[in-house]
Parts: C-alpha cells; structure tokens; sequence
C-alpha cells in the first residue's frame, strides 16, 4: 500500500503557492496602515513616479495622505505644498518637516519638489487681498452658514 502523505504533502504546497501568487497579485499597500519606516521607503519610491504636471489629485492617490500640508494664495494663484516623510533626521518618534520631501502644486498642478522647493513656496508672497473668484467663494461659504 502506497502512503498518502506525498500526495498531501504536495497539495498543501501547491494551495500555499496559489495562495502567496493571489496576495502578491491582488494586495495594494495602503501608507496609511504602515509602520512610519515602511511608509518612509514607500514613499521613497514612489517619488520616482512622480511627473511634473501632475495633478493633486493624482498625486494624492498615488502617494497617500501627506504628513504635512500648507496652502495660500500668492499672486492669484493658488500654492500648496504637501510634506511627504522621506528621511529620518533623529529617532523621536514625531515625523517634523525636516524629514520629509515638499512637493509644491500651483493651481493643482505639480510644478516642484525636493530640497529647495520649501524654501521657493516660503519666498511667495501672500495675497493680502482676495481675488474676483475668492471673494464670491467666502461670499458663498459664509451665507451657507447663517
């Protein structure tokens, strides 16, 4: 009589290989969910991809909720910038802006990123006076709160 455990042996291997073929096909890395040095190298990579151009929206589904976000307007365009963590300066546990990357978007469009581009949005100046199409926004916004 011939044993079975070869035979079973083989089947649980074979189930175990479709299994791990199915998570590395289907699974998609949420940054959310990572711990800050696996999002740190997630991050890392994903810079590559990044085209200028590029939308904030497509930006933001391809590399997740930023650490850090600022925004102003500044000639009547609109600048925001969003901090992505890239590098660990010193091991305290809080994420500062020192340690990460700045992309720089005008009027939702990609124009900059990396060492120099906080330092171009910090040297906008900010609009002191809203523009036509702000004002009737803030005018909108503050009826809808009465």
């Amino acid at each position: 009589m011939k044993s079975k455990i070869p035979v079973v042996i083989g089947t649980l291997f074979l189930a175990y290989i479709a299994f791990v073929a199915v998570v590395v096909l289907v699974y998609k890395p949420n940054p959310e969910d990572m711990s800050w040095e696996d999002r740190q190298i997630y991050n890392q990579g994903k810079l590559t991809e990044l085209k200028l151009g590029q939308s904030g929206e497509s930006v933001l589904a391809l590399m997740g909720r930023p650490d850090f976000s600022e925004a102003k307007l500044s000639q009547g365009q609109t600048l925001n910038i969003l901090f992505y963590r890239t590098h660990q300066t010193k091991s305290d546990g809080i994420t500062t802006k020192d340690e990460c990357t700045p992309l720089l978007f005008r009027n939702d469009q990609l124009i900059a990123w990396g060492d120099d581009t906080y330092q171009q949005y910090l040297q906008q100046a900010v609009d002191s006076k809203p523009t036509q199409d702000n004002a009737a926004t803030t005018t909108a916004k503050s009826s809808d709160n009465h």
